[in-house]
């Protein structure tokens, strides 16, 4: 049985371009890969930035306004729910460093050990590697991998976490690389502002009954007796 990989293919859309600056984070989307494949399973969230305006740039990039993000909870307040899912796994993001830098400024404000950067896989990086010296954004990407981006008129961190998995797997030699046959749990509809913690049981609840019965059993015993000693039957075994 192979082993269960869980990726967590993310984004985040923030007030500014400087967490060291006291930029916030201001919407975390994220979806679940297992085994290369989606579950299903995401997480979705706004968060108020306490007081940290969203710079105008920023604004024109994901239209999330200060006046949108007013009645929505701070960071401290979804913490429990967005490590439960963000807990486990490789975490997959588009210039990492930007989204990694973010969230381990927002866990620290919470005195929360931040996330290990061996953690952190870089599409951006795997892009620039295979393709030197040409556009590796996100939507240069879709265009190259004929992915559909057409809806895409702002940035959303669970938009771009669902384009960003469909180029990731196209990064990684397409879906079809990945295929297997053992399979790989249960997805269930997107739930904004959750968490799911998964458990995937690969094993069969109860073994399947025999295909064949013992009338049919004896006939290919006996078949196989009129082979002959050197038959590859009898090498191999029945």
């Amino acid at each position: 049985m192979p082993d269960i990989v869980r990726e967590i293919v993310f984004d985040t859309e923030t007030t500014g371009l400087s967490h060291k600056d006291g930029d916030r984070v201001v919407e975390i989307g994220a979806i679940e890969l297992i085994n290369r494949y989606p579950t299903g399973k995401t997480y979705h969230q706004f968060i108020n930035p306490e007081g940290r305006e969203v710079h105008p740039d920023a604004l024109n990039v994901h239209g999330i306004s200060n006046e949108f993000l007013a009645d929505k909870p701070i960071f401290s307040e979804i913490i429990e729910d967005f490590l439960a899912f963000f807990s486990e796994g490789s975490l997959v993001a588009h210039n990492a460093e930007f989204d990694h830098g973010f969230l381990n400024a927002e866990l620290a404000r919470q005195k929360h050990p931040g996330i290990d950067p061996t953690r952190i896989v870089d599409t951006l990086k795997i892009a620039r590697r295979k393709f030197p010296g040409q556009k590796n954004s996100l939507d240069a990407l879709c265009t190259r991998f004929a992915i559909d981006n057409s809806h895409r008129e702002k940035h959303g961190a669970l938009l771009d976490s669902e384009l960003l998995a469909e180029v990731y797997l196209e990064l990684l030699g397409g879906k079809q690389a990945s295929l297997t046959l053992e399979p790989v749990g249960t997805g269930q509809v997107r739930q904004e502002n959750t968490s799911s913690e998964g458990s995937f049981n690969l094993k069969r609840p109860s073994p399947l009954k025999p295909r064949l019965t013992e009338e049919e059993k004896s006939r290919h015993a006996a078949f196989i007796e009129t082979l002959g000693e050197n038959s590859i039957w009898k090498k191999f075994g029945s």
